[in-house]
């Protein structure tokens, strides 16, 4: 069969080599939506990580039997015209959940611990003129005692609560779908938690739910000193309403996703004049080696499942 792969500069560094040994492969570094309905014409399997499959491209590519989706979400394949068209999709859940618990903590502690203030007074020479062994003109807060506050209790966020709470945090949780309930943490609403947590983490999809879920009128809630980091989805957190609250009210926001990825050149953010508050990684959350190393072996399994 003929396997084509779209994107496969996402998986940069990753063996690509098991798909070999299930037909004809075809890689592409990237592939733009100018490029899709050749480069799929006579394709039995679809690999896409963030390109767009619309019913048009479906159906022009007359021997499609399965998309593979690696990644998690499927918001970028039209399932409805797959289905009609008796067109397979197959994702792959749960690969990168240990890579964004372990990267939700690297974005708190670079943001609680002021790291880059830090890391860069000694490289500049500051801490060289020092009169003093240490540097404690920017104070750090412990974890232990702080209300903890998690937007999605999926596995990522049920990760993130128990080690949240290892380290002595009082965990809260709201769940925006409404199904996820356990007895472990304390249930709250999102009102009484951005009022009252000192961390807040959003593990949780983009839908009509959660979309624009904070907005600026949201984060004006917000005690000062509490942080804020966005693991989930692009558009759940207004970012122009960031952008201004962060010259406005003690906060800090750490962002590994964004609406429009890559952002736009003149974004909002790239602008805040209070730039220790904020901290954006670009959306690797989920790239650990080990991650990409589960995705590509959960595509392969996936294809040898269908055929």
């Amino acid at each position: 069969m003929k396997i084509v792969l779209l994107d496969a500069l996402t998986f940069e560094g990753t063996d690509l080599s098991a798909f070999d040994a299930l037909g004809d492969v075809e890689v592409f570094a990237t592939t733009s939506p100018q490029q899709i309905a050749q480069r799929i014409t006579n394709a039995e399997v679809i690999v896409t990580n963030k390109v767009v499959i619309s019913k048009e491209f479906m159906q022009g590519s007359k021997n499609l039997k399965l998309i593979c989706i690696a990644a998690t979400g499927m918001n970028n394949v039209d399932l409805d015209a797959a289905k009609d068209l008796n067109i397979e999709v197959k994702n792959v859940a749960g690969y990168s959940t240990d890579s964004v618990i372990q990267h939700t903590f690297s974005m708190l502690f670079y943001l609680l611990g002021s790291s880059r203030y830090y890391d860069e007074s000694v490289k500049d020479g500051s801490y060289s003129r020092s009169p003093i062994f240490t540097d404690v003109s920017r104070p750090f807060s412990e974890i232990k005692g702080k209300k903890w506050g998690i937007i999605g209790l999926g596995s990522i966020g049920r990760g993130v609560a128990n080690i949240s709470k290892a380290f002595g945090a009082e965990v809260f949780y709201y769940s925006t779908s409404g199904v996820n309930r356990t007895e472990d943490f304390q249930r709250t609403s999102l009102e009484d938690m951005l009022k009252t947590c000192d961390i807040i983490t959003i593990h949780a999809p983009l839908n009509d739910k959660t979309n624009n879920l904070l907005d600026y009128e949201q984060l004006l809630t917000c005690k000062e000193g509490t942080t804020i980091l966005n693991l989930g989805r692009g558009g759940i957190i207004n970012e122009d309403a960031v952008a201004k609250i962060i010259d406005e009210k003690d906060i800090s926001f750490g962002l590994d996703v964004l609406v429009n990825e890559p952002t736009r050149e003149n974004h909002a953010l790239l602008s805040v004049k209070n730039k220790e508050r904020l901290y954006i990684t670009p959306h690797i959350a989920w790239t650990s080696i080990e991650a990409r190393d589960k995705l590509i072996a959960g595509v392969v399994q996936n294809i040898k499942d269908t055929f």
